[in-house]
């Protein structure tokens, strides 16, 4: 009977206890989700501004040049999508290998590396400028091998030599990018850039539309926006406001580049595929028949997807940002939580944004242009921009991962798997041989971002965590930081 009796009051206590875990549990995770996407937004929010703002330089070019004819904004368009396209990617690629080693040292505790990081960068991305400069130079020619139009590529092949100083100064703009990222400050870069884009406007305003300087007063227009921006960061850099992790020029440097290289090589690769992506597109639009109209409606679609894509890329420098801090200061389980937090927030904000361009599919050309058969056109692929839309709200943070893990090379062999063995194919035969244009074309690349998506949610769920952090300690010991002295930029450690 006492037995019973003991049991009976072991069974209510253990009722009880439940009752009271249960509720502080999810109190717990609820407090847990909150500070995550905290630190989260405090990353983000500054980075979805600067990339904005940053890649509105080049939006507020082509609105401009919209206005001057179908000829310069179709010759705008493809320098910007094709030429400047795909250097943007090997620039921001190769800048990107500091976003994974950047992001870890300061897990680590070694903020000293974080100056030669950079300069290392400086170095290697200043060098691939020079070898990229010949696509500025022979951009004419070039296009018309890829058998774009006689006159657009003509026209493209002036404009793009007189924005060849832009390729400059995206070798010095990344790099500092990823510095401050990974010290979670981006405040002060980006204020300078939102200055420089009114600044941008205004120049815009004198020079093409007041002075009527033409795709000649872009350019002039578009190379001082981006000068503000680089010394403005400069300036900010080394005037004493990141006194461990800056502490001036070093022969270091110079040191053991051939490992960097082959990491920025491998950034630059798993981004330039990505970026080459949508240029081929592009490219194969102007394979079309009449492809004046075409290449002006998919430009604009493209430009709109573009700047929603930069919002995404706010996600992507936070998640990077927190999966190297967290795998470098070993709190995989952190890590984890992380990626699940991101990806959810970066899911609902794209969800607003297809819903955005649904309503307004017949409106959004009308900011590019006056024409109503290219804004006819346009609106036709509002629903293929919203698809392409909501599926940029999850592909970048999935990237952002991988570069704060330092999967590079992996995402990199898939890109080349979904896109060009898939999605290229694909379009190629719906647009060409199934006679469905531009929308065929458009339907090949959004299957093989889907697939790309899938596989990546996919090798995720199954990563485990406890290895890439100490994967990331080697990582410390390999680059000559020393990985005993921890800091954790989390409060505490995240259960799984």
């Amino acid at each position: 009977m006492m037995e019973e009796k003991a049991s009976s009051i072991q069974e209510r206590h253990f009722g009880l206890e439940m009752q009271v875990t249960e509720p502080m549990r999810k109190e717990k995770m609820v407090k847990r989700s909150w500070d995550e996407s905290k630190r989260m937004w405090e990353i983000a929010a500054p980075a979805m501004i600067t990339a904005v703002t940053q890649f509105s330089i080049g939006f507020v070019t082509s609105a401009y040049v919209g206005h001057l004819g179908e000829v310069e904004l179709a010759a705008v368009s493809i320098v910007q999508n094709v030429i400047e396209g795909f250097v943007y990617g090997v620039m921001l690629g190769m800048g990107s290998a500091l976003e994974t080693l950047c992001g870890q040292a300061v897990g680590a505790g070694q903020l000293n590396m974080l100056g030669v990081y950079m300069q290392k960068s400086w170095i290697i991305t200043g060098v691939a400028a020079l070898f990229l400069a010949p696509f500025y130079i022979f951009a004419s020619p070039l296009l018309q091998l890829l058998h774009q139009d006689k006159d657009i590529s003509e026209l493209a092949g002036k404009y793009s030599i007189w924005v060849l100083p832009q390729l400059f100064a995206f070798a010095i703009n990344f790099p500092i990018q990823k510095f401050l990222q990974a010290q979670s400050r981006v405040w002060v870069m980006t204020i300078i850039s939102v200055i420089a884009l009114a600044f941008h406007v205004l120049l815009n305003w004198l020079l093409v539309t007041k002075l009527d300087h033409g795709l000649l007063g872009a350019a002039i227009a578009g190379n001082i926006s981006w000068l503000v921006i680089v010394l403005a960061q400069i300036v900010y850099v080394v005037s004493g406001f990141f006194p461990e992790a800056w502490t001036g020029f070093s022969c270091s440097a110079f040191k053991s580049l051939a490992g960097f290289v082959k990491l920025s090589l491998a950034s630059a690769v798993m981004l330039c595929l990505e970026l080459w992506y949508f240029t081929a597109v592009i490219l194969m639009v102007g394979w079309l028949k009449n492809p004046e109209i075409a290449v002006d409606a998919i430009s604009i679609c493209m430009n709109l997807q573009l700047w929603t894509l930069m919002i995404a890329l706010g996600f992507n420098a936070a998640i990077s940002v927190r999966v190297s801090n967290e795998l470098g200061a070993g709190n995989p389980k952190a890590a984890k939580f992380s990626v699940m937090v991101t990806v959810l927030t970066s899911t609902i904000l794209g969800v607003l944004f297809t819903a955005v361009i649904l309503a307004t599919k017949n409106e959004f050309p009308k900011v590019f242009t006056g024409k109503p058969a290219v804004m006819q056109e346009a609106s036709k692929l509002g629903y293929f921009l919203a698809a392409t839309i909501f599926l940029n709200s999850i592909q970048p943070v999935l990237h952002g991962v991988a570069v704060g893990a330092g999967w590079q090379l992996s995402v990199a062999l898939i890109n080349i798997a979904c896109y060009y063995i898939v999605g290229l194919p694909i379009g190629a035969v719906l647009g060409y041989k199934f006679k469905l244009g531009v929308k065929g074309i458009w339907s090949g690349m959004l299957a093989g971002c889907v697939l790309q998506i899938v596989i990546l949610i996919f090798i995720m769920l199954r990563t485990n965590w406890n290895k890439e952090a100490v994967q990331s300690e080697e990582r410390m010991r390999t680059w000559g930081g020393s990985p005993k002295t921890r800091q954790s930029p989390s409060e505490a450690n995240i259960d799984e």
